[in-house]
């Protein structure tokens, strides 16, 4: 009975693990729990950033399917005459039983190949770059980075004047203002107005009249074009038709906002 009623803190002292160092050993957390709001949040911006990447990578296996990236399926299942002739010539039952050493002459072999046009180069584009008066003093000097005044061509379309100096001359495209577009509907109430103007830049840069013109390429002043790889891309396609073509923007929250969903485009000048 004595033992019963032993002096609780003494029983504590007892059982009561230390350390080396004499201080008592506590087990479980000592820091608080993690709010709710906060675990919500995790779960949500989880859920999101999953719900994009399997967009993206459905997207991607989408696009690869094709010979080309990012075009139409209709482009690809364009057939030239003289390809059907080469086709319907090959299947001809005069060839069953040619030596399959024998090299066939096709048709178009024997007719002449039509000349092949010149292979793209970085002239035959016109650069359209959509800038901003406010942040112009900055975000020209991205465009100074990739531009050659002496071998490309291009317009900066700004929503308002700007100081261009006699160096911006040297090494800028000329700068032009955008027309007004406050007479057109804008009902994206995620979205800026701004978007109206950025995507007529192209119908703008078409308007000028420019010669020799195979591809309009529009994008943004802090974009940096690696034109080298630019060039070898578009070389795969065939400029007399259509085409729309470019990638999703890195920003998800570009995808939403600008009604064009990507952050650069290329469009042949066809005519």
């Amino acid at each position: 009975m004595k033992d019963a009623k032993k002096d609780p803190e003494i029983v504590w002292n007892q059982v009561q693990m230390r350390s080396p160092s004499g201080n008592p050993l506590v087990f479980g957390h000592s820091s608080r729990p993690i709010p709710k709001l906060m675990v919500w949040l995790i779960l949500f911006v989880s859920i999101t950033y999953v719900i994009y990447t399997l967009k993206l990578l459905t997207a991607s296996v989408h696009l690869a399917s094709g010979d080309f990236p990012f075009t139409s399926s209709l482009q690809r299942r364009s057939l030239t005459p003289s390809f059907l002739n080469q086709t319907a010539d090959s299947k001809s039952p005069i060839h069953r039983h040619r030596n399959v050493r024998e090299k066939p002459v096709s048709a178009v072999q024997i007719q002449g190949a039509p000349n092949q046009p010149r292979p793209t180069e970085i002239h035959d584009i016109v650069f359209g770059i959509a800038a901003s008066s406010k942040l112009w003093q900055q975000r020209k000097e991205y465009i100074k980075i990739w531009f050659k005044p002496n071998k490309m061509r291009g317009v900066v379309w700004l929503d308002d004047r700007v100081k261009y100096s006699p160096e911006d001359k040297r090494t800028l495209p000329p700068v032009r203002v955008s027309s007004d577009t406050s007479n057109f509907a804008y009902t994206n109430r995620q979205g800026h107005r701004s978007a109206i103007r950025i995507s007529r830049i192209v119908t703008e840069t078409l308007r000028l009249k420019m010669d020799n013109v195979r591809w309009f390429v529009m994008g943004d002043d802090d974009t940096v074009f690696i034109t080298d790889n630019l060039v070898r891309i578009l070389r795969k396609y065939d400029h007399t038709q259509y085409y729309y073509i470019g990638s999703l923007s890195e920003s998800h929250l570009q995808n939403i906002y600008f009604s064009y969903g990507m952050s650069s485009r290329v469009v042949p000048y066809v005519h």
